[in-house]
């Protein structure tokens, strides 16, 4: 099953993707196989072309709160689908690229046993890689991801920010980015480089398509910087003297720009004028990690930059935030503030919830209080220091919903 879908996958367009992945599941004993891929604001999944298999009755578009489908996908492990009285088995099983859920497969099966299970498995991380491999170049799988149309400055930010979730045995990596068709001038960025990891976060001014322009040219400047050795300070200045030059002192964007060594657990930083992070600590402590900040990125007001630095314990998480987050505003006017988005997270993480999990609640949680049309764009980068062993796979699989013992879960 998986030797012929590899083989078929290099010449495969998208549209025939489920067609190749029906036929050759079918030599495994898999029948009514269908691929569901999650929209950009993970409300729903939607049916990819082409699943449909004859006699039809399946629903194109699932919701992910509240159904069993949905906390597959959630949750990041198998679930039953069997319907009551059934015979044989189906199963929902979430497709991830890593940690990063792409959607869900959905297959019936003959036998249910742990083989079968360990087949679907395996047949749904074939399809990640497939897909992933397919999107860059995939106006179908676009379209399927979008509800609705994306303004021109989101079109942009979404081809731009790595995926939204990243784990090794170091770190876990999540963010989101809301309103997710009408973003302007957000962006996020997470990078891996030997034992450190790079994060950051920028604001450009403004809520048009220049803004994302800004937001574009900032972070292009920073990655080239970075990759070319420069430090924390030095990318930051690469980044002011490209807004220098394409807009003259006329746009600006805020940032912090900072860097973790998973060795020790030292974190360093530098603020352009932006809010400062916040460090979460034993699910019970939060502290904002003061640093002089030097002046936004474009406005060349002359004040010098300042690396600072902050020892973290294993478990601490780093939270990067813009300020759509903490001044969406009720309709009573209230804001929904920096000590409601971090006792929404304090929370969620006592309950059990996966990394992705927590973030995907947050970001909807504030949307639902400024009834779903924020007026900033609403951005968070959350990361995790697990400690620094390489080999702490086993606990980051379990805070992103990973765990062996999940994924074999047959609730219904």
């Amino acid at each position: 099953m998986l030797a012929g879908l590899l083989d078929a996958s290099h010449l495969l367009p998208i549209d025939r993707l489920a067609e190749a992945a029906a036929v050759h599941a079918g030599a495994a004993g898999f029948t009514d196989v269908l691929i569901y891929l999650g929209d950009l604001q993970r409300r729903v999944v939607r049916l990819l072309e082409g699943s449909e298999p004859p006699g039809g009755g399946h629903q194109t578009e699932i919701r992910i709160d509240g159904t069993a489908p949905g906390r597959a996908y959630q949750y990041g492990h198998m679930v039953s689908a069997d319907p009551p009285g059934g015979e044989g088995s189906a199963w929902w099983v979430p497709i991830l690229d890593g940690t990063e859920r792409l959607g869900l497969l959905y297959a019936a099966a003959e036998h249910d046993d742990a083989r079968t299970q360990e087949d679907l498995d395996r047949l749904a991380a074939l399809l990640a890689l497939i897909l992933v491999s397919k999107r860059t170049s995939s106006d179908t799988l676009a379209k399927l991801s979008r509800t609705e149309p994306l303004n021109i400055a989101a079109e942009m930010q979404w081809n731009l920010m790595p995926p939204g979730t990243y784990a090794d045995g170091r770190v876990i990596i999540s963010a989101s980015m809301e309103p997710a068709y009408q973003i302007s001038g957000d962006a996020y960025e997470y990078a891996t480089d030997g034992p450190l990891v790079h994060l950051t976060i920028f604001d450009a001014m403004g809520h048009d398509t220049a803004a994302g322009l800004s937001a574009a040219l900032a972070l292009g400047a920073c990655r080239n910087a970075r990759r070319a050795g420069a430090d924390l300070v030095a990318q930051a200045e690469g980044v002011e003297a490209a807004l220098i030059e394409q807009y003259d002192y006329h746009r600006y964007v805020t940032g912090v720009l900072a860097t973790l060594d998973t060795r020790t657990g030292m974190l360093s930083w530098v603020n352009r004028g932006h809010l400062p992070p916040i460090v979460i600590r034993g699910s019970r402590w939060t502290t904002h990690l003061k640093c002089p900040p030097a002046h936004p990125m474009g406005t060349g007001l002359g004040l010098d930059g300042t690396v600072c630095h902050e020892q973290l314990e294993p478990g601490d998480r780093i939270v990067l935030y813009t300020d759509g987050i903490t001044e969406a505003r009720g309709p009573a006017g209230n804001e929904f503030g920096v000590d409601r988005f971090t006792d929404f997270i304090i929370r969620h993480h006592a309950d059990g919830l996966p990394v992705p999990e927590t973030l995907r609640h947050l970001v909807h949680a504030v949307l639902d209080y400024h009834e779903g049309k924020l007026q900033d764009d609403a951005t968070v980068l959350l990361c995790e220091w697990l400690g620094p062993s390489q080999d702490g796979t086993e606990a980051a699989a379990a805070l992103v919903g990973l765990a062996p013992e999940e994924r074999t879960n047959t609730e219904t």
